[in-house]
């Protein structure tokens, strides 16, 4: 019986835009199954692509993995035996195993133009796309007249014959007829390596067992099986990994939802206040389930129920209302302190708070927020939501819609009059006195629904129709600013 496989897996993002959710999700399900494994999750960057990798988007790539928590054991910042872990400094390495390559009979050199390809592809009629092996065999004087020509030739791959199977770890058997994979380019005229050779080279070289990517990626699977075929009688590597492709993620109109839509930006996720653990939950949902019926979990919990093989093969679609309610239930499960240091950030961010935050301030933050902790669904709506304790007065602002609707009608400038009477009375200033006052004067005397009397009296002293609890509220913003808002929203 032979020895269990030590799980390596990899993650190996192009620094070339913004990160996407696909790109999130992919690492997830990497890290998941490491963890679940006890193996060794590899982050490594390929950033051969030189006109289109920049330091703005490895930064932002960076800050993802740490924001998320998604934490790696080899790479970038970390280290590690086999690196360095960027392509852009590997380049030996590639140059090694293209040589090798070069000399063996797994690859040939190749001198045609583009336009020749093209060209006679459209003279056979073939609708098969790609190279059709016009230079598999050249003689040794059509060699010395492309030569000659100036030509510089690319390496291409010999696909073999007959066909190629795999065993997928998502969708079961996959098999390609290789006649529909053309032989590949391995590097540029200049000499340059291309994707599909770096990426199969640092693969073995790293060790990696199992590789899980994207469904877009799976017409490239062959290509990559045969190389590593090469690879190991080269001697560049020892195993051929297993290979399982993750579903497509679906955006509006059942369309793959690309970079280009608003949805797509993970780090934008951040910046409108999700919770880490919200929006992996939900991603996890883009083809994983912990169980039937159940949606809410933790990393710890996934990792420990995570198997590839539950993973769904049909297309996810990302429903941003879900992921909304996802990341509601985990604010749910946040203690108020916890919740309160999450928000700090967007207060200050916000100009709600200033930074450093005040004693006053940072006392008032600490009463209010119980209030409004089971209210908020992402903790950028703490700022709408505290927003009036803290604003100086000569600032404060009233929702225009909530205004015309609530108080500046002939009902509710007398509610708000019947407010003001009733609370110019009270003492001491607190939301056990203020809720009787209120309810005598606006519920029992005016004959008031509760909805209808307390809308106009949020709405004049929070500045919005959604707010925390009243009562608290107006304890909280005390008897001079109250009344003060009050008596403003009637002149």
């Amino acid at each position: 019986m032979s020895a269990p496989v030590t799980v390596r897996v990899r993650m190996a993002p192009s620094p070339t835009g913004s990160p996407h959710v696909g790109l999130v999700r992919t690492a997830l399900f990497n890290w998941a199954f490491a963890r679940h494994h006890g193996g060794t999750f590899v982050f490594r960057i390929e950033d051969t692509d030189k006109e289109r990798s920049t330091q703005e988007s490895y930064d932002s790539i960076i800050d993802l993995m740490h924001w998320l928590g998604l934490t790696w054991d080899e790479g970038p910042e970390v280290g590690g035996p086999h690196a360095p872990y960027f392509q852009s400094e590997r380049g030996d390495l590639y140059a090694d195993a293209l040589a090798r390559l070069r000399a063996s009979r797994f690859a040939y050199d190749c001198y045609c133009t583009t336009d020749e390809v093209a060209a006679r592809r459209l003279e056979s009629g073939s609708k098969v796309m790609g190279y059709d092996g016009h230079c598999r065999e050249l003689s040794e004087e059509q060699v010395d007249r492309f030569v000659s020509e100036g030509r510089q030739p690319i390496a291409r791959f010999r696909m073999p014959d007959g066909s190629i199977t795999w065993k997928d770890l998502v969708r079961g058997d996959v098999t390609f007829e290789t006649q529909f994979v053309p032989d590949f380019a391995l590097c540029r005229a200049n000499g340059d390596p291309l994707y599909t050779l770096v990426n199969p080279v640092d693969d073995a070289l790293m060790e990696i067992t199992h590789v899980l990517r994207g469904e877009d990626l799976l017409s490239s699977t062959p290509r990559q099986l045969a190389l590593y075929e090469a690879l190991k009688e080269l001697g560049i590597a020892k195993v051929t990994p297993e290979f399982g492709h993750l579903p497509y993620v679906m955006g509006e109109g059942n369309k793959k939802l690309s970079k280009r839509d608003p949805e797509a930006h993970a780090l934008a996720y951040r910046e409108d206040g999700f919770l880490p653990e919200g929006l992996l939950n939900y991603l996890a949902l883009l083809g994983w389930s912990i169980s039937g019926d159940r949606d809410i979990f933790s990393l710890e919990e996934m990792v420990e129920a995570f198997d590839i093989k539950d993973v769904n093969p049909n297309p996810a679609r990302f429903d941003i209302k879900k992921a909304e309610a996802i990341n509601a239930s985990h604010m749910r499960l946040l203690s108020v302190d916890e919740i309160t240091h999450r928000a700090l950030p967007f207060l200050k961010r916000d100009g709600v708070l200033t930074d450093p935050v005040s004693p006053a301030d940072q006392q008032l933050l600490e009463l209010a927020m119980p209030f409004v902790a089971e209210r908020i669904n992402k903790l950028t709506e703490t700022s709408s939501m505290l927003g009036f304790l803290f604003v100086p007065e000569e600032e404060f602002t009233v929702d225009e819609a909530d205004k015309a609707k609530l108080v500046d009608t002939d009902d509710g400038q007398a509610v708000v009059q019947a407010a003001y009477d009733a609370l110019a009375r009270v003492e001491p200033w607190s939301a056990a006195k203020i809720s009787d006052a209120l309810t005598l004067a606006l519920v029992e005397e005016m004959g008031l629904k509760p909805r209808v009397a307390f809308g106009a009296v949020r709405v004049a002293v929070t500045g919005r129709r959604i707010s925390p609890p009243l009562f608290e509220s107006l304890e909280l913003l005390g008897r001079v600013r109250s009344l003060g808002r009050l008596q403003t929203a009637l002149s």
